[in-house]
């Protein structure tokens, strides 16, 4: 048995659904024990929750992008990992992030630029997307990569759109396809 343990944090539910794509296709995977742990409103995970991150085989970083970075509840829990940090015990485990905007790019990189951080100061194993762009004049929002992500799972929701409409499939097939490369190389390095 795999375990992975997705952790992140959603504002307005955007970043709920984008999570919810990452669970499924790392429990698509045989052998892999997703668990899902929800930043609350105040930045604050249970003390079972952060022991249960620590025993996974994989952690996958999740937070909208505001003003250019994760948002403060999710540096609250990097914060707080610092324990975990001092005794190097999320060490080769593997790593890997997702991140929405209202914009197409609204700076989603500095957001996984910080998760990448994050896990190689824990001395983790960072998997990106392994997604080629879908960047041609026919491809759109439904398309697989459209957001062209290859260190992270990159999405867009528009600002006036709702977690029902955004965001849209390609973007959450592109999590669903992170958590299921993540699931599978965490089975390998098992």
């Amino acid at each position: 048995m795999t375990t992975i343990a997705i952790v992140y944090f959603s504002g307005y539910g955007h970043t709920v659904k984008q999570a919810e794509a990452v669970q499924q296709g790392a429990a698509g995977v045989a052998g892999a024990e997703v668990q899902v742990f929800r930043i609350d409103q105040d930045g604050d995970l249970s003390e079972d929750a952060l022991a249960a991150i620590g025993k996974a085989d994989a952690i996958i970083y999740g937070s909208p992008t505001y003003m250019g970075g994760p948002a403060w509840q999710f540096k609250k829990f990097a914060d707080k990992s610092s324990a975990s940090w001092f005794g190097q015990d999320w060490k080769n485990k593997v790593a890997a992030g997702f991140t929405n905007s209202a914009s197409v790019n609204g700076d989603k990189f500095s957001t996984i630029q910080y998760f990448w951080t994050l896990a190689m100061q824990h001395s983790q194993i960072w998997v990106g997307t392994g997604l080629m762009p879908s960047n041609k004049k026919e491809h759109g929002p439904a398309d697989v990569n459209w957001t062209a992500g290859f260190g992270g799972a990159l999405a867009i929701s528009p600002s006036d759109a709702s977690p029902d409409e955004a965001p849209r499939s390609g973007d959450l097939e592109t999590a669903r396809l992170l958590g299921k490369r993540v699931a599978e190389l965490a089975a390998r390095l098992a």
